[in-house]
Formats: structure tokens, C-alpha cells, sequence
């Protein structure tokens, strides 16, 4: 039975063409553990320098996003430094490209205000996503922001299609809704 149920899912994971996958608490030592993982994932994988750097840029934002607003914590708020959140994040391959998909808890009043931060990137030029980075990055950091503001601008800057995203309300709790972002190098 237990061979049965890893097999199941090693076989998805498979023919996802899945390279690397993770649920669980995410925190400063949890990633640094991962990105050594990913670096020696992408070498296998053959992925030329400035992919690996586009693809682990991503993945350093989808963290730090679960960790600063997934509403699964194991740390009080008041605890800014060292979160420790739920999350997961798997990279996959399709075709040429690679895929980095992640999906976290957030709580349900703050949908919209995500949503507001993404939708706008669907419509904007790659000139436009670079332009408003830099903006950004001299402009004073949003209030209802845990880091510079630049994650969604860097996933975007890097992707070479428009971001994916989308909202599901959490079955298990209806203050929760659960946010899944997908981006392709």
C-alpha cells in the first residue's frame, strides 16, 4: 500500500515533467536548503545561466511571498523577522521552458488587493514590467508591504509569458483563500 501511494504520485510528478517539488513550512533555512536542491536540479536539467538565474530569482520572490503572507504560520505576526509559513512550490519542464508554479494561504480580505497588484501586469510590455521595476525600486515601499514591493515586478521581468494566477476560497477555512501564481522561463 504505502509503495502503491508513492508510486501514484511519483508517476504524476513524472509525466508533469516535474523536477522539483515541495509542501510544507517555509523559512530562511528551508530555502537556502532548496535552492541548493534547485541549482543542482537545473544543472541536471541542462538549463543555460541567465534561465537558472531567471528561474531562482522567481523562486527567491514565490518564498519570500509565502513567507511574509501565507496565513498558515507557526510564528506570531509580531515575529517580523524568521516567519515560518505554509506553502508549496514545484518547478516542472514543459517543451523548452520551465514552469515554476507555488500556491500558499492568504487571508480572504487581502484577494483583492493582490489581484490588484497582477492584473495590471497582464496588459504591460516587457518595457513597460522593466520601467515600472525601476520606478519601484525608487519609490517609498507600499505600507501594506512586507518587503520592497518589487516581487510581482521581478516575477513578471523575468517570465517570458504573463504571470498566471488565480484565487480559490479554502474549503477547510472561510477566512482563507488560497493563492496560486504561475510563472514560465
Amino acid at each position: 500500500m504505502l509503495y502503491e501511494e508513492f508510486s501514484d504520485f511519483f508517476d504524476v510528478a513524472r509525466k508533469r515533467h516535474i523536477i522539483f517539488f515541495y509542501v510544507g513550512y517555509f523559512s530562511q533555512h528551508v530555502v537556502a536548503a532548496i535552492s541548493e536542491t534547485i541549482k543542482a536540479r537545473l544543472d541536471v536539467a541542462g538549463a543555460a545561466g541567465p534561465t537558472r538565474r531567471r528561474i531562482f530569482s522567481s523562486f527567491v520572490e514565490m518564498s519570500q511571498n509565502i513567507m511574509h503572507y501565507s496565513s498558515d504560520t507557526l510564528t506570531p505576526d509580531e515575529q517580523a523577522e524568521n516567519q515560518i509559513r505554509r506553502g508549496s512550490f514545484c518547478i516542472g519542464m514543459k517543451g523548452d521552458s520551465f514552469f515554476l508554479l507555488c500556491a500558499n494561504p492568504v487571508d480572504s480580505g487581502n484577494v483583492e488587493r493582490i489581484s490588484s497588484r497582477l492584473e495590471p501586469l497582464h496588459t504591460m510590455t516587457m518595457e513597460e514590467i522593466k520601467s515600472a521595476y525601476k520606478k519601484a525600486l525608487r519609490d517609498e515601499t507600499p505600507a501594506d508591504s512586507k518587503g520592497a514591493g518589487l516581487g510581482f515586478l521581478t516575477m513578471a521581468r523575468d517570465a517570458s509569458e504573463p504571470l498566471e494566477f488565480e484565487f480559490v476560497k479554502d474549503a477547510r477555512n472561510p477566512d482563507s483563500t488560497i493563492f496560486c501564481i504561475k510563472a514560465i522561463i
